[in-house]
């Protein structure tokens, strides 16, 4: 079976419930769209769901069209009103100290309140991807195969869902971890060309339920028990991530294919 795309997922909001796409057009810095806009706290700090799972109940829709956007709360309560921004201020996103415009409006006062602590909404600064990793890292891939290794390892009967992982591009027809071997090489997936950089290291996000963010899996034991010795460029690796070199259109069953032998 020949490796091809089985999923894309993205958000416009960091740490929000993830969506599913059919075809995005892949830039340098990633999925537009997604990530375009993150939370901080009282301190300036980003936050997302490893510290308020409750934000993965939330569903974002972000127009950039029309410059809109709607949160969908648990309960049907919606958010929706232009995105309208601030003057740029200091914030801290993981270790880089960056420059951003706030978000005005009712948007970081309901999830404020729905997570029981103060946070701001901010646009990711332009030229900022939204991925954690900046550019290096613009797409994230992960097989289904692995997935599958994951759930024998644990002993379950249940599939993993994928979206613990919120990774941008999902593969069918690799073996398991085969995906690991693809560091440093470059691949076709539809018409974009990728270099994949590195691992993608796990955290307790992975542990919380996908559509209500409560915490129901023990993923990072279950990876530990097999992945922990695993030389890897970030610790318990699962899944990689890579650069875009070549921009182009990415559509759920288009073939992904190392470039040479």
């Amino acid at each position: 079976m020949a490796a091809a795309v089985a999923w894309i997922s993205l958000t416009p909001v960091k740490g929000l419930r993830l969506a599913a796409a059919v075809a995005v057009e892949l830039t340098e810095d990633g999925i537009p769209g997604d990530r375009a806009f993150f939370l901080a706290d009282a301190q300036g700090a980003m936050v997302s769901s490893d510290r308020h799972g409750l934000l993965m109940a939330v569903i974002g829709e972000h127009d950039a069209a029309t410059g809109t956007l709607v949160l969908r709360f648990p309960g049907d309560e919606v958010i929706a009103g232009p995105v309208e921004l601030g003057e740029p201020e200091p914030v801290r996103f993981y270790g880089l100290n960056l420059s951003a415009r706030p978000v005005l409006g009712p948007f970081s006062a309901a999830l404020s309140q729905l997570c029981r602590v103060p946070l701001r909404m901010f646009a990711m600064p332009p030229g900022r991807p939204g991925a954690d990793r900046g550019r290096a890292g613009a797409v994230t891939l992960l097989s289904r195969a692995s997935l599958e290794r994951l759930r024998a390892e644990a002993g379950e009967s249940e599939p993993v869902d994928p979206r613990r992982f919120r990774m941008s591009l999902g593969i069918d027809g690799l073996d398991a971890h085969e995906e690991d071997g693809w560091i440093g090489r470059e691949l076709h997936a539809g018409a974009a060309v990728l270099r994949v950089v590195g691992n993608v290291g796990r955290c307790v996000v992975t542990t919380r339920n996908a559509d209500t963010g409560i915490v129901d899996r023990q993923t990072l034991r279950h990876l530990a028990a097999y992945r922990q010795v695993v030389a890897s460029t970030e610790p318990l690796p699962f899944g990689v991530h890579a650069r875009v070199l070549a921009p182009g259109r990415v559509r759920v069953g288009d073939p992904v294919a190392l470039v040479g032998p």
